[in-house]
């Protein structure tokens, strides 16, 4: 298996709903490192698994739909606990549309998962996997 990881980071507001969150209830910041990795088992035709350029560029795009928000005051997450591991979803699930729609180029086809890590500190991360 071939992998392609790209990285960018966003910068987000929210708060939490539940006592397992403790002072993470109150309205607080988070700025995540994000990591997104591109798999399939046979390179495209270029020797490649994705085009680097626009999978970053897809990547950021897909942060900033995000960025410098407060994700309680967003329709999409609303009753939702916007946890690490619920962006991390959030994020692979935007790309992999952007995947199908071909805004990563015709060499995509190959593709067969996507996988994404939002990094809170470099001691504490969470992923999501999908497979496209």
């Amino acid at each position: 298996m071939f992998s392609v990881t790209v990285r960018d980071h966003m910068m987000i507001a929210h708060s939490f709903q539940g006592a397992v969150f403790g002072p993470a209830q109150r309205l607080h910041g988070a700025t995540f490192v994000v990591d997104a990795t591109f798999r399939r088992s046979e390179l495209d035709a270029d020797g490649v698994v994705v085009d680097i350029g626009r999978a970053t560029a897809q990547l950021r795009a897909v942060l900033a739909e995000l960025t410098y928000r407060n994700l309680d005051d967003e329709p999409e997450f609303a009753g939702v606990n916007t946890t690490t591991e619920v962006l991390a979803r959030t994020v692979a699930d935007r790309l992999a549309a952007r995947v199908h729609a071909g805004e990563l180029g015709a060499g995509v086809a190959g593709l067969t998962g996507i996988s994404v890590t939002l990094h809170e500190s470099h001691v504490a991360w969470a992923s999501y996997e999908r497979s496209l």
